[in-house]
């Protein structure tokens, strides 16, 4: 039986330990902290996961909060004109729902979960030179501690990296009390609310410890108006600059937040970080090899929503790429194989994701604008989120964009 330790318990590391648990391999999983310590936690990200990602928690039978996480059936576009008032505003259905599970509540429900089925659980923080020693033990080191020292392994890869400092400033708080979206109040969206220029506020249902919540996500351009969250560590008071930045800059969305409460004591989170992808192969110190894993390989802005997405279709590519492996050593060749198998597919959602944060070109805001009036087009840009290799076909190049909506209206692009 081939013995595999993996080093951080969040989605990617979580999901391949299991995964690779129920094929029969002996794996050792190392966290920082006891599920109890991560479900009374400070919350750690905004997931919102499409239907591919969700289908690969499915098919390892992980779905567990399924029944009860609010179903996310479309995504919506908002932008803000120069008087706060919406110039644009409509939502795309998607193919499949989407959810969101608070990450307190799955990491430590799967973490149980894979002590429960016998797989060795480590709570300890692991430094490079305990990672010295147990690459001698084990088949295959991997890393999925998306932050602190262990990164630092793994240089950073500047072909694929165009930013080398924080795109945004981050600020997320979860609550209780939002009222329904009136313009669709018989199903529930992500909403994505554009002000030019400022940043973005990003408002998604979620389920969270206390049941059904949702979740107000500024995204502010660097010394602008909504970067107005660092030194701020009283959560009410996270909560307070939230809401005076709603009121301000998107009246429609704060309209429906009058009574909103936070779910609890540790329910917001501030910072920023570098857009990333790094090396997938890091060196110790005494010669051996460890694998990146999820964030560690490849860290977007969450500005599209594709982080606990890619770092699910992270495991399931790892996973499929272990197995297929059968005996043979897991060496630098089969590593590096192993990620560009995986980058195949996460190269668009970097792709996306960077453009995302630049200011938009004319055919794209022509495109996020004609969405308004061509429904097909909103319903191709909501499903985008789960397939963003489709943006390659209509959102990057003027002629593809103008020949995509002429071909929606009739007209010759």
């Amino acid at each position: 039986m081939r013995k595999i330790l993996i080093v951080g318990a969040g989605q990617s590391g979580l999901q391949l330990a299991l995964g690779l648990q129920s094929n029969g391999y002996e794996v050792t999983l190392m966290s920082n902290r006891t599920a109890d310590e991560i479900r009374t936690g400070r919350v750690m990200s905004t997931q919102c996961m499409f239907h591919t990602a969700l289908q690969h928690e499915r098919d390892l039978q992980l779905n567990f909060w399924e029944s009860q996480a609010p179903r996310i059936e479309g995504v919506g576009v908002s932008v803000a004109g120069p008087d706060s008032s919406r110039v644009v505003d409509w939502v795309g259905k998607l193919d499949g729902y989407a959810q969101s599970v608070d990450q307190r509540v799955k990491m430590a429900g799967w973490m149980e979960t894979f002590a429960q089925r016998g797989g060795q659980l480590v709570i300890h923080g692991a430094a490079v030179s305990d990672l010295d020693y147990f690459s001698r033990t084990y088949d295959l080191v991997m890393v999925s501690a998306g932050k602190g020292e262990l990164v630092s392994m793994f240089g950073r890869d500047a072909s694929r990296s165009p930013f080398d400092t924080p795109q945004r400033a981050l600020a997320v708080a979860y609550v209780h009390g939002l009222g329904p979206r009136p313009e669709h109040p018989e199903f529930d969206a992500v909403r994505c609310n554009l002000v030019p220029g400022v940043g973005e506020l990003f408002v998604m249902p979620t389920l969270t410890t206390s049941g059904r919540a949702d979740i107000l996500f500024w995204e502010g351009v660097p010394g602008g108006p909504l970067d107005a969250f660092q030194g701020i560590k009283d959560p009410a008071e996270h909560l307070a600059k939230t809401l005076e930045l709603m009121e301000k800059f998107t009246p429609w969305e704060y309209a429906r937040a009058t009574k909103v409460e936070l779910t609890d004591a540790n329910a917001t989170l501030a910072g920023r970080y570098a857009p990333t992808v790094r090396k997938p192969v890091g060196r110790l110190p005494g010669g051996g090899l460890v694998l990146g894993v999820g964030d560690v390989v490849v860290a977007n802005d969450p500005i599209t929503g594709q982080g606990s997405n890619t770092a699910s279709k992270c495991a399931h590519s790892y996973l499929h790429s272990i197995l297929e492996h059968g005996d043979r050593p897991f060496d630098e060749e089969w590593m590096e194989a192993t990620f560009e198998r995986h980058w195949e597919k996460t190269q668009h959602v970097v792709k996306w994701t960077n453009a995302m944060l630049g200011p938009p070109p004319e055919h794209v805001l022509n495109l996020i604008g004609a969405s308004g009036q061509l429904q097909p087009a909103a319903d191709r840009f909501a499903n985008g989120f789960n397939d963003p290799a489709d943006f390659d076909n209509f959102f990057f190049e003027p002629e593809k964009t103008n020949a995509y909506l002429g071909s929606l209206t009739g007209a010759q692009g």
